[in-house]
């Protein structure tokens, strides 16, 4: 039997640090790069040598209007769509139509050995504007060194073989909020073609034309076409990424329904002198019935409110507690000193619902305020719901609490019968809203899409359960029975819905590199060991 071999202390330190140093030094140099890491520096090779093709693509995409209420236009939009995606290798490319309403662009790129298919969705058309309240016309793009308010000027799309600034932004309808990630999309899969980059999933892709106005067609348009929408999953690239400017994962998002409500006194204008603490003052019946609603905090007061609604999970409570601390620079810069709930984080505050007045109006104010009592009073809502919460079921409640505040209700308009026989009417108009939607963020498509985006990237990207605005999510769970994530890319400060919408280069120049490390590698960890 052999002597064990004994060492000193400091011969064993030596050998470790010799030992450590060798797997450090000689390995990486010989070890090739990830599939993530590769895929992005041959995504980032092939942008700045196509600065300028890409760029012009996406203004001629961009001088297309695409208002939803614009047949014409979307038709245009649709069909140059079909055209884009069949020149990058798209097969069965198509639109997916039913009676009345807009097109959605369909495509597929199939490949041999890939066991997963995903359909990714963005949207083509965008939101209505008023052009006076634009500093450049919407659909004629412009690209500006900065942003406008801090004095961005007109410049060149750069020449071919040029480069731009990452810091410049262009400036259109639709430049952020949705066609950025259209542009992403189909730049990276000519990345990967470019430098033989495989795809490491079946992918197919749906551009829809109505997301803007609240896609009333959608459902139709999935049950009509669901043999050709099969997938195990989808990824819905819209939105902007995290307030700090890292990429954020989205799992899902509100649901939202709205109401215009009405509260009536006088059938005629009364002088405040001669009527006032006698004639009730339908300005402070409105404002009593708000109060009623909901508190200062954002408590919504409404008996049975939170019944419905899914436990927050745990894994969800460790995502939102895990994201950058960016809520006190958010309040600096909006000129809050306080924030609801004791300055809660605001991604625990979306998790929850929300009960928010959109407006009121009584009377006049300042030089059109007169001493008289109202005639009527009228406020604006919109409700922001969570998983569990359907629309349907809200408007009972939310009707019953105005009920026990003493209101009789009507959804139709009022009469003076009505007023002589109730002491207090309310008027109540309501839209059909949707439900929230939310994937597992431990589930294996939610797992694949982190680690994809990771591989790579200089920093992981965030998991944020919800974002607190809302979309048609919960149709495709409900249509096609699959999973949905959100991966937004455009800037957060790119005035969404707004006049003089932007997109910062760098963040569509992050989002072609963010797309082809997801197709590149997404099919080799999903669904693998590790990846449940």
């Amino acid at each position: 039997m052999p002597l064990p071999l004994r060492l000193n202390p400091a011969t064993i330190t030596a050998c470790a640090v010799f030992v450590a140093s060798a797997l450090v030094q000689a390995p990486l140099s010989a070890q090739a790069p990830s599939i993530g890491t590769a895929a992005r520096a041959a995504a980032r090779e092939y942008r700045l040598r196509h600065e300028s093709e890409i760029l012009n693509e996406f203004s001629e995409l961009l001088a297309m209007p695409n208002l939803a209420s614009d047949s014409a236009g979307i038709r245009r939009n649709a069909d140059y769509l079909v055209q884009m995606i069949g020149k990058r290798g798209f097969t069965n490319t198509r639109l997916l139509t039913v009676p009345g309403g807009p097109p959605a662009v369909y495509g597929e790129r199939s490949v041999p050995g890939a066991t997963r298919t995903l359909v990714l969705y963005a949207h083509y058309d965008g939101q209505p504007l008023d052009p006076r309240q634009w500093s450049s016309p919407p659909w004629s793009p412009v690209l500006r060194d900065k942003e406008i308010i801090a004095g961005g000027k007109v410049i060149p799309l750069p020449p071919k073989g040029g480069r731009a600034d990452p810091e410049n932004r262009i400036y259109a309808r639709s430049a952020g909020d949705d066609k950025a990630s259209i542009m992403a999309i189909l730049a990276g899969i000519d990345a990967m073609q470019a430098s033989g980059t495989p795809q490491s999933v079946n992918l197919k892709v749906f551009f829809e034309g109505e997301e803007e106005a609240s896609s009333a067609h959608l459902k139709q348009i999935l049950e009509k076409y669901a043999p050709q929408l099969t997938a195990d999953a989808w990824l819905f690239c819209d939105g902007p990424v995290h307030q700090s400017g890292r990429q954020q994962v989205l799992f899902g998002n509100r649901g939202v329904t709205a109401f215009e409500l009405t509260v009536y006194g006088p059938t005629r204008a009364l002088h405040s002198g001669h009527y006032g603490n006698w004639a009730p003052n339908p300005g402070v019946m409105l404002a009593t019935l708000v109060a009623s609603m909901r508190d200062d905090d954002g408590r919504i007061k409404v008996a049975g409110y939170y019944d419905d609604m899914r436990p927050i999970t745990p894994a969800e409570h460790r995502a939102a507690a895990a994201l950058p601390r960016f809520d006190p620079e958010l309040r600096r810069a909006l000129g809050l000193a306080h924030t609801e709930a004791n300055d809660a984080l605001l991604a625990e505050r979306i998790m929850l619902p929300a009960f928010n007045l959109r407006g009121m109006r009584v009377g006049g104010v300042r030089e059109t305020g007169s001493n008289t009592i109202a005639t009527e009073a009228y406020a604006s809502f919109d409700l922001r719901l969570v998983p569990g919460q359907v629309p349907a079921h809200v408007r009972t409640l939310v009707e019953a609490h105005v009920r026990k505040q003493g209101y009789w209700i009507t959804h139709d308009s009022v009469t003076t019968a009505m007023r002589l026989a109730h002491a207090r009417v309310a008027r109540m108009e309501w839209t059909e809203g949707y439900p929230a939607s939310r994937a597992p963020m431990d589930g294996p498509f939610g797992k694949a899409v982190i680690a994809a985006l990771t591989d790579g990237a200089r920093e992981a990207p965030l998991a944020i359960p919800t974002s607190g605005a809302t979309g048609p999510t919960y149709l495709f769970e409900q249509v096609l029975r699959v999973p949905m994530i959100h991966l937004p890319i455009a800037n957060y400060d790119d005035n969404q819905h707004a006049a003089d919408e932007n997109l910062r280069l760098q963040n569509l120049w992050d989002g072609i590199e963010s797309y082809s490390a997801l197709l590149a590698g997404i099919g080799h960890t999903w669904g693998r060991a590790g990846v449940p």
